[in-house]
């Protein structure tokens, strides 16, 4: 059989960004269906972000267990069961008249998410590209999910102009299990890993990352990229919404249909996922010749900035999408920079839980984002302390990626 593993665009490689593109798009638009379903049924901001937030969570628990599952049944089967839940999360969803359904049936959405999203996902990119192209493929597939981002937010909000939320639900329960035609592409003849990382049992590269400083470190690091983005993505649209100033009536705004803020809010949220699109991919081409934790402590530096700079001055359409431009470069640049550095310290024969345990303070990190972002806003009537939370966080994060070893365990101990 040909190796493919010294191309960069594979079929592995179209495959991945299909899936996750599809998987991102709809879990990027619930923030657009905060306030439809608040309305409906008289609720606090505190009900809906709760479940979001829960959904964030279960695809942080969902993330090791579905890589750990690939690693053991195989990738097909993991995305096919990921699949399934998903649609079946968003079905029942359809249906929920309660909070505690609405937060019970999103950890079904979660866990969905996590079969079909990064965690499985980038561990078969990685294995399938060579040591070269491998920091440029995990950038170009986390810039699919961002393209999803791109694609998810506005289509919500065109069908909810013509449809109730449970309807678009069902459409995206469809949609999700649609993907499945993809998988006869997830295949590849590259070795899955050296011999020694084959040789290697999961119990044994989990107690060695365990007892190893810095992977304590990047799994630290990453809980404010997940709190950051969890907060923007769940609220961004009701936060624009309320606080933004009305949209000048001679504003080129207007002439690309976005004539409200709540149109405004879901066009940010897609404006995120197209600068993340070069972002990514940024990220990807430059974690191949430059120090990966330097870049992400550059990154998390950026957003730091941007963040004050925005809460600070007073919000326009002008601001909101100069922050939309700078947040959104900065998204998901975290991503194939953290992923690619936990294979090139511990190797790729278990990548997927590794990085999966890594992701796991990530979404737990965006569960606090999500729900304190509802909770004080009830309490407070204002997002101001949350967005200060986040910016605090993303200085930790900048400063405790700087101490990790970026070298692997294998030369590590050959020294």
């Amino acid at each position: 059989m040909t190796d493919n593993s010294s191309k960069l665009f594979t079929p592995v490689l179209l495959a991945g960004c299909l899936i996750l593109m599809a998987g991102f798009a709809i879990r990027a638009s619930f923030g657009v269906f905060q306030i439809p379903i608040a309305e409906e049924f008289g609720w606090l901001r505190t009900e809906f972000s709760l479940a979001i937030a829960i959904q964030n969570l279960a695809w942080g628990v969902g993330q090791p267990i579905f890589g750990a599952f690939a690693e053991k049944f195989g990738e097909k089967l993991a995305i096919i069961l990921g699949a399934i839940v998903y649609a079946l999360g968003l079905v029942l969803s359809s249906f929920a008249v309660s909070p505690l359904e609405h937060q019970f049936y999103e950890i079904l959405v979660g866990f969905g998410v996590a079969g079909t999203g990064f965690g499985v996902i980038l561990a078969v990119v990685g294995r399938a590209a060579s040591d070269e192209n491998r920091s440029m493929a995990l950038g170009i597939a986390t810039a699919a999910g961002s393209v999803g981002q791109i694609i998810g937010p506005p289509v919500a909000d065109y069908l909810l102009k013509s449809m109730n939320w449970s309807q678009v639900f069902l459409i995206f329960a469809v949609a999700i299990m649609a993907v499945l035609v993809f998988l006869p592409l997830m295949r590849s003849d590259a070795p899955v890993a050296s011999k020694a990382e084959l040789e290697e049992s999961l119990s044994g590269i989990l107690k060695k990352a365990f007892y190893d400083p810095s992977y304590s470190m990047i799994f630290l690091g990453f809980f404010s990229c997940g709190f950051q983005l969890g907060f923007v993505t769940a609220h961004f649209p009701a936060f624009i919404t309320e606080v933004c100033s009305a949209i000048p009536a001679d504003s080129v705004l207007n002439g690309i249909g976005i004539s409200s803020t709540s149109a405004l809010g879901a066009f940010a949220i897609a404006l995120i996922g197209l600068a993340n699109v070069a972002g990514t991919i940024a990220a990807g081409a430059l974690g191949k010749n430059y120090t990966k934790k330097y870049l992400l402590s550059l990154i998390y530096v950026g957003r730091t900035v941007a963040s004050i700079l925005f809460i600070m001055l007073p919000m326009t359409p002008t601001t909101v999408i100069l922050f939309s431009l700078v947040m959104g470069s900065l998204w998901l640049a975290t991503v194939p920079l953290t992923s690619g550095l936990v294979a090139h310290i511990y190797g790729l024969r278990y990548m997927g839980t590794l990085y999966g345990i890594v992701f796991f303070s990530h979404q737990l990190g965006s569960f606090l984002g999500v729900y304190l972002g509802g909770t004080l806003y009830d309490q407070f009537g204002s997002y101001d302390i949350v967005w200060w939370v986040g910016i605090a966080v993303g200085v930790f994060s900048a400063v405790i990626h700087l101490p990790v070893k970026e070298q692997s365990l294998a030369e590590r101990q050959a020294i």
